[in-house]
């Protein structure tokens, strides 16, 4: 065989291909126990691969200038759900093993043809891995297009029957509350690094960029009461203190808490409300709340701050104690003094730091501070004025 030229050669090969092809797949039966496993649609396209690679050896060594990449055209005949169902190590395993066989056969042939051997099964498993990173790229790619997708919907509230199964896709991790966080998006978005940072705070996350805004939806990753021994979950605000260096600079909103991230349009509502009127708080912390910007988001028109405050504030104090309505009116009105609000409410000013107190238990806030004092009269305003039989001064 040593003598033959390279014409007798291409024909011997031709004639053995098929030989090969069926000594390649019982090699690969007999030593590669997930091809076994495999359904017979899927042993089928393997062995098609692999008669595909026998066949394009002999073209290439017919010509190896001639089609330079001709490797590459091995796996055009194997069908897309294949790459989905052999990873690249099986993909190298294959490829091993048909050489095997092909050397074997080739024991004492031409010395050109082993070299022929060797560097085509170079190019095969370049070929191989660049197939693979071009459907992992292809996947990547389709998973950021549904991504900003579902970031999309949430935002804009227009929910379809979809949305679960295309968040489910995408691996979400998150059980139980979500919440939404809007900031500045800086120049180059590290996604990755945003995942990273989630994820030491046992958090998932979806990431959509809008315009300048970088907005964040956040559920935890460990249902709660499920944490290690030892650890507590972390909260929403400690979330958004962890993600805080992957924004832009300027102010960051972390939206209320939801039940599901299928609510999560109400959180970002809130926060994309608060980050618009932001710059009005002198001293916004990063992050702020979206409830501690309820009196700029109220003034500014949204109709979500009005009930909230309504809601949270001014009804429940009505409904608990008509007295603790006309003392938080008092106390406000008079600069925050016991002094002046207890002569105007004929009380001790013991009275009135009792009312108070039981004022912050009630709604939650503490009349005392001078922010939450402004978030506290504004409820007050838009209380009054949505309330018909309201009156200041009782």
């Amino acid at each position: 065989m040593a003598a033959m030229t390279k014409a007798q050669t291409l024909a011997w090969l031709r004639n053995i291909s098929g030989e090969l092809a069926t000594e390649t797949l019982k090699r690969l039966d007999d030593t590669l126990p997930w091809y076994g496993d495999m359904p017979p649609s899927r042993r089928s396209a393997v062995g098609l691969v692999a008669q595909a690679g026998i066949t394009s050896f002999i073209s290439w060594y017919d010509d190896p200038r001639s089609q330079a990449w001709i490797a590459a055209d091995v796996f055009d005949a194997a069908p897309r759900e294949l790459l989905r169902s052999v990873s690249l190590q099986q993909t190298l395993q294959l490829i091993r093993v048909v050489v095997e066989v092909v050397e074997e056969r080739l024991t004492n042939g031409p010395a050109t043809l082993r070299e022929a051997i060797l560097l085509y099964s170079r190019e095969i498993a370049f070929a191989a891995a660049d197939v693979y990173a071009r459907a992992a790229e292809a996947r990547g790619l389709w998973d950021a297009r549904l991504e900003a997708l579902v970031v999309d919907s949430i935002l804009s509230g227009e929910y379809d029957n979809e949305l679960p199964s295309r968040i489910a896709a995408l691996g979400w991790n998150g059980h139980g509350e979500v919440c939404v966080l809007v900031g500045t998006a800086p120049r180059i978005v590290d996604v990755d690094q945003l995942r990273r940072a989630a994820r030491h705070v046992d958090a998932d996350v979806l990431i959509g960029v809008q315009g300048n805004r970088l907005v964040v939806v956040i559920g935890r990753a460990l249902p709660r009461g499920e944490e290690q021994a030892g650890e507590r979950s972390f909260s929403f605000p400690q979330i958004a203190e962890a993600l805080e260096p992957s924004f832009g600079p300027g102010h960051l909103v972390l939206g209320p808490e939801v039940p599901d991230v299928v609510d999560a349009g109400k959180s970002a509502k809130a926060a994309l409300a608060g980050f618009a009127v932001a710059r009005a708080w002198r001293n916004a912390p990063r992050p702020a709340l979206a409830d501690d910007l309820l009196p700029e988001r109220a003034l500014a028109g949204d109709p979500i701050a009005r009930a909230t405050l309504i809601s949270r504030i001014y009804q429940p104090l009505k409904q608990h104690n008509t007295e603790l309505l006309a003392t938080l009116w008092a106390y406000l009105d008079n600069g925050r003094s016991l002094e002046a609000t207890a002569r105007e409410l004929f009380v001790h000013p013991n009275t009135v730091r009792y009312r108070l107190k039981r004022i912050s238990e009630v709604i939650g806030w503490d009349a005392t501070g001078s922010r939450e004092a402004t978030i506290l009269q504004t409820a007050l305003i838009v209380g009054a004025i949505a309330d018909p039989g309201a009156n200041a001064r009782r």
